[in-house]
């Protein structure tokens, strides 16, 4: 069936870097083709030329102040006019764009992902009360909201969604080729540096390793990454900080490591993981996680099988368990063939996007060419 039936991809900031999943799976639908939209333009790895934004300049800073305001805007109107379906990504943006896509009748889905139905309708004062509302308007807008983990679904129910609209899909990733390379690194972090991330448990728990230290690899920016490799320098842990890096190198570090931590936990502030994209990405490539019991990662990550779990913020038995893997290579490896078999079997992207497209015809319907 050919792609003649447009979906508005919309993200408010279009693209930020870290946000590789909204690309990923919007590049891989195959019945539907993606428009991607979003109100201002981010310069990253991933943003496009061609990604249309609704207000591209500091000239339309006051237009852009009355979309937020008000959730209507004759210039988003009009870029969304003729779209079959709209496909927003976080809370806050669907709400920014309900407002037209209901004036116009085009059906909207909404995915959650995590601080949309964690962090900020928990807010105080006039902030978390206007957010609050407007999380219960696009609730209500929307035809269908996905949410990426069983306890984001639970979150969002929390706040106002019905049940029968909420649904868990995960975004699924790409299932390369096996690939080996000389490993550089023992372990990998791949993520913002924010609380909510772990990155001083993990610098911790490196730190107490003894005099053997491994050798780690950090990926990302974030407004922590000063203080999270000073407090690296100060630990004397033996650690290389790359800052951001595009999606094709960040897969050649994880490929020259041997495996990766993920030590989320919830920030003091509430806010905390879907299903970070990094965590099936690492595992899609053969390695072990070494992670969290937290929000959505033993979804993806089964401890003893895939990986290795232990409690939020626990800094020994993080430790331990990275002590394991790192004296037993034969169970590194096989807990990476296993992740990647999980992965090809629950998270694959081709299949998940397939998924996806069923419920974007459910919602449109049999006249719009359901299959």
């Amino acid at each position: 069936m050919s792609a003649d039936r447009r979906v508005g991809i919309w993200r408010s900031a279009m693209l930020g870097g870290s946000e590789t999943f909204v690309r990923n799976q919007g590049d891989a639908l195959t019945r539907w083709k993606p428009v991607y939209l979003g109100a201002t333009k981010v310069e990253s790895a991933v943003a496009r030329d061609t990604d249309l934004i609704a207000y591209p300049s500091r000239a339309d800073r006051n237009a852009f102040l009355r979309l937020r305001l008000t959730g209507r805007s004759p210039r988003l109107r009009r870029m969304i006019a003729g779209l079959d379906l709209i496909h927003a990504h976080f809370g806050g943006d669907g709400w920014l764009i309900s407002g037209e896509a209901a004036g116009l009748g085009i059906p909207l889905i909404v995915t959650v992902h995590g601080h949309d139905v964690t962090r900020q309708p928990a807010s105080g004062g006039a902030h978390g009360l206007r957010y609050r509302r407007n999380l219960h308007t696009v609730f209500a807008r929307a035809a269908a909201i996905i949410a990426v983990s069983d306890v984001i679904k639970s979150k969002a129910i929390g706040w106002g969604a019905d049940p029968a609209k909420v649904r868990v899909h995960y975004t699924g990733v790409p299932i390369p080729p096996l690939s080996a390379l000389p490993k550089r690194w023992d372990v990998a972090f791949v993520g913002r540096f924010v609380e909510k991330k772990g990155t001083d448990d993990l610098v911790a728990a490196l730190a107490s390793l003894g005099s053997d230290k491994p050798r780690a690899v950090f990926v990302g920016d974030g407004p922590l990454l000063p203080a999270i490799r000073a407090y690296a320098e100060k630990l004397h842990v033996n650690a290389d900080f790359l800052g951001s890096r595009p999606p094709s190198e960040v897969n050649q570090v994880l490929l020259q490591s041997r495996m990766l931590a993920a030590p989320s936990r919830t920030a003091a502030d509430g806010d905390t993981e879907g299903l970070p994209t990094t965590i099936m990405e690492a595992a899609a490539l053969g390695l072990p996680v070494v992670a969290t019991r937290h929000s959505g990662i033993p979804e993806a990550v089964t401890d003893g099988e895939t990986g290795l779990l232990s409690a939020e913020g626990d800094r020994p038995a993080l430790a331990a368990n990275l002590a394991r893997l790192l004296a037993d290579e034969p169970l590194c490896e096989w807990l990476g063939r296993q992740a990647r078999a999980s992965m090809a079997a629950k998270f694959d992207l081709v299949r998940q996007t397939g998924r996806l497209e069923d419920i974007y015809d459910e919602v449109t319907g049999p006249a719009q060419g359901r299959r």
